[in-house]
């Protein structure tokens, strides 16, 4: 008969747990509980900061993590341990749920450190630990927003939670402080140099931070709060969030007798077993050797460590990576091996680019041979590698590694030794990688993932897995999909040089079946780029995505967004009157955007001919929100106004927002104009930047401010207007041709065979004898650029097809209404149109 195994707690670290028990237990030794106590399955509380993003909570559930379809799982959601008999060898819940057991794991993770602060349980203060916890702050914003003014906040705490709770406010729309004890951020992954970094950084992005100061009493004002610093400072604040740390949940380990840490938490040996024979501990909660480790990884390891003595077999705690990669707020921070030089004779070697905003930092040995460990923020591009040399012999002279031009160059993945650790989170080594790539197969990162588990977890070290691949030998694929054996940048010159005006034709010559939903799109784009006609023309329109086939963005509710386009930010009264004008007719909520536009969001898809037509009266145009195109140029107000402006970036934007306007793309395209070395229109996390310079314009390529933030690199330096807008005009045809679908200008540099060298070599040295070409098509583009939205509306079967359905309101059964339900997470209340009953 099977055993019982109980597992109390159902984190990632549980869920793990029971993952690795049922992918081994081929004989069913082990029948499991869970019991758990928040109401959800296990969810990705590493990335609880992205739910902000979506307050989608179903996307944050672990794959497989509710057991559905497991037999041998039982799941009993929001019902805690509330007692366990360990002579009985029983646990009893909330609900008063009895259940036996043969093996007890407690997996109860951590609870939010709370200082004790006077006030700090007033209405209003908040901690930032689960799922639950966000929306109780949404929640709070959103109350906060119906008052007067711009709701402000406060967190207490200026580490790794600390920064990810100021995102999520940010990302809100608020403007925080923070509060943090210690003399800088991050205090335990980052040292005195990439403090000072982080510090200007996150300023930079609207966070106020407050360091060697601490929280020392919290008083309610009204509906307000007034948190009261020791060195003075108040902070008037609509609400507050404690995010200083955690402390082990040991409380039932506590009650039943177990031994447990001076510091907290459950005292186990390297077994993960207790104090009790029956009783294993993992994650948060456990204390190895009297430590607690508050990291993923090493509580998977875990995991691992008791599943395989839970079937028999012996294994030990390998030891915990406590190397840590982060993008907070788009800034990239990562420390990993001895960090702080705490090892005798520790050398540090120190890169830091004040005007780049990157600090770097490699602790080797004392004879300069060993990497020890490192610090890096701002850019952690070296992370994977550079992590994977600790402890060994350096390839190349510490500071070389770390200089800027010599990225990818002076460290290869060859350099790295087997046993290094290329998925921390989930303990995958290079050799393990290697092997299955030689030995079992996998020819694709897909199947690495699946084989191994690496990049399953945080996904930072996806990029290395493809470079695995290729250093193995294996030739990756470049087929744009099942019906295409050819890639983008070959169907882009395959039907440039045939002239090739549809997609029936060009898969009836050079490829199988019928498409698909990915290379349809990706020919409509090329069609597009070599100037074939409006992109709701003819058989076009069958092509285009969701978005592209109604020209504006769907929203999560099912309705659209419309943008339209105000080149480099600026905009007359009158324009502003009409925006508003629309939105208040239409009921549409109305958002000033980080890219210097005012999105107006809510509109149904019969609305949106008629706002358009307003707006393209007032002057206005697409914006091109919804497409793979040129969104906008972002500008600073450079000499116009600010006193350190050099050049005129302002002029400069709206002129290359207009030349650009239309340009369709393998992805969106996004740049910044900044009048000086301050950068205030961030132009270095674009995809093509220029800042100014006492003698012209520096040109910057390939940055990408999204998912994985990347600075562009710096192509040119110090030429005037005429030479900037000429290789701006090449850069970008040739990144148009060359690129894979829906690659970003990022990626492409990254992937390009020769990297910047020659990209420079081609689109400034004029290598390959192109540019002349690149130019012309440019040019024809600007000629030929028309308003697609006025396109739609000047055409009646283009306007036909904005319906929702049949008998859509105007079109057919007049009596037909819609009831719009408010959103709760738009911080507005949408007037609700008359509901007509039939």
């Amino acid at each position: 008969m099977s055993r019982t195994l109980v597992v109390v707690g159902h984190g990632m670290v549980a869920h793990r747990l029971v993952e690795a028990v049922r992918a081994d237990d081929a004989d069913g030794t082990w029948r499991i509980v869970v019991l758990a106590e928040e109401h959800r399955p296990a969810y990705d509380r590493v990335g609880l900061t992205s739910y902000v993003d979506t307050w989608d909570a179903e996307a944050m559930v672990l794959p497989g993590a509710a057991y559905t379809e497991e037999e041998t799982v039982e799941l009993r959601l929001g019902d805690p341990v509330t007692e366990i008999d360990r002579d009985a060898r029983r646990v009893r819940t909330a609900s008063g749920y009895v259940r036996d057991y043969d093996a007890l794991v407690l997996a109860t993770g951590s609870r939010p450190f709370v200082p004790p602060v006077p006030g700090r349980d007033s209405p209003g203060c908040f901690v930032y630990r689960t799922l639950d916890d966000l929306d109780a702050i949404r929640d709070a914003v959103e109350r906060a927003r119906r008052g007067v003014g711009r709701p402000a906040a406060a967190v207490v705490g200026g580490g790794l939670l600390g920064l990810e709770a100021a995102k999520a406010l940010r990302d809100l729309g608020l403007s925080p402080h923070v509060v943090e004890m210690a003399p800088r951020l991050m205090p335990l992954q980052v040292d005195h140099g990439g403090g000072a970094v982080l510090r200007r950084l996150i300023t930079e992005l609207d966070v106020t931070v407050h360091t060697g100061t601490s929280t020392e009493a919290i008083e309610t004002d009204g509906p307000r709060l007034r948190a009261r610093l020791d060195n003075g400072t108040e902070l008037d604040v609509d609400l507050l969030v404690f995010s200083a740390g955690v402390r082990p949940r040991d409380e039932l380990a506590r009650a039943c007798g177990l031994a447990v840490g001076e510091r907290g938490g459950v005292l186990v040996d390297s077994s993960c077993r207790t104090s009790d024979p029956a009783v294993y501990a993992v994650g948060e909660c456990a204390a190895l050797d009297g430590r607690v480790y508050g990291l993923v990884a090493p509580g998977y390891s875990m995991a691992e460590v008791v599943a395989a003595d839970l079937l028999g077999r012996q294994a030990e705690f390998p030891g915990a990576d406590t190397s840590t990669k982060l993008k907070l707020m788009g800034v990239d921070v990562a420390s990993f091996g001895d960090a702080h030089a705490t090892t005798d004779g520790a050398l540090e070697v120190v890169v830091a680019d004040a005007v780049a905003g990157t600090y770097k930092k490699l602790v080797v040995s004392d004879d300069a041979r060993t990497l020890l460990g490192g610090v890096l923020v701002g850019d952690a591009t070296e992370y994977n590698l550079l992590r994977g040399l600790v402890g060994s012999e350096l390839p190349a002279d510490p500071a070389a590694l770390l200089a800027p031009e010599n990225r990818g160059g002076a460290v290869g993945v060859d350099a790295l030794p087997d046993a290094a650790q290329v998925c921390s989170c989930n303990g995958v080594t290079k050799g393990e990688l290697t092997r299955a790539i030689v030995d079992d197969g996998c020819d694709s990162v897909s199947a690495l993932k699946a084989c191994t588990r690496a990049g399953t977890a945080c996904g930072s070290c996806v990029p290395m897995l493809g470079t695995l691949l290729s250093a193995c030998g294996v030739e990756q694929s470049t087929a744009l999909c099942e019906h295409f054996s050819q890639s983008r940048a070959e169907l882009f010159e395959i039907m440039r040089a045939t002239r090739i005006t549809t997609f029936r034709e060009l898969i009836a010559r050079h490829g199988t079946g019928r498409g698909c939903a990915v290379c349809k799109p990706a020919v409509a784009s090329i069609l597009a780029t070599l100037g074939n006609g409006h992109i709701l023309s003819g058989e076009q329109a069958g092509l285009q995505d969701t978005n592209d086939h109604y020209l504006a963005n769907m929203q999560r509710d099912g309705t659209y967004s419309v943008v339209p386009r105000v080149p480099g930010g600026e905009i007359t009264p009158d324009k502003l009157v009409v925006l508003g004008e629309v939105a208040r007719e239409f009921g549409l909520y109305t958002k000033i955007t980080g890219a210097q536009r005012i999105d107006l969001l809510g509109a149904r898809v019969e609305h949106l001919p008629d706002i358009w037509r307003r707006l393209v009266d007032a002057g206005f145009e697409s914006g091109h929100a919804y497409g793979k195109a040129l969104r906008t140029v972002k500008s600073c107000v450079g000499t116009t106004w600010c006193r350190y402006g050099q050049q005129d970036s302002v002029s400069l934007a709206v002129e290359l927002e207009l030349r650009y306007r239309g340009l369709r793309s393998p992805h969106k395209l996004k740049a910044g104009v900044s009048g000086c070395a301050r950068e205030c229109a961030e132009a270095r996390s674009k995809d093509f930047g220029v800042i100014a310079t006492e003698n012209g314009w520096n040109l910057y390529v390939g940055g990408n401010g999204g998912a994985l933030p990347r600075h562009a690199d710096l192509l040119v330096s110090e030429v005037d207007t005429e030479t900037l807008v000429r290789l701006i005009d090449r850069f970008l045809m040739f990144y148009v041709r060359t690129a894979d679908r829906l690659q970003r200008t990022s990626a492409w540099l990254a992937e390009l065979d020769g990297g910047l060298d020659h990209l420079r070599s081609v689109i400034v040295d004029d290598s390959l004898g192109i540019c002349a070409e690149l130019e012309e098509a440019m040019a024809e583009h600007v000629a030929n650029y028309t308003d697609e939205w006025r396109g739609v509306l000047a055409d009646p079967d283009k306007l036909a097809r904005f319906t929702s359905f049949v008998n859509a309101p105007g079109v057919g059964d007049p009596t037909v209404s819609f009831q719009v339900e408010r959103d709760q997470n738009v911080p507005v209340t949408l007037p609700m149109p008359e509901v007509v009953t039939r």
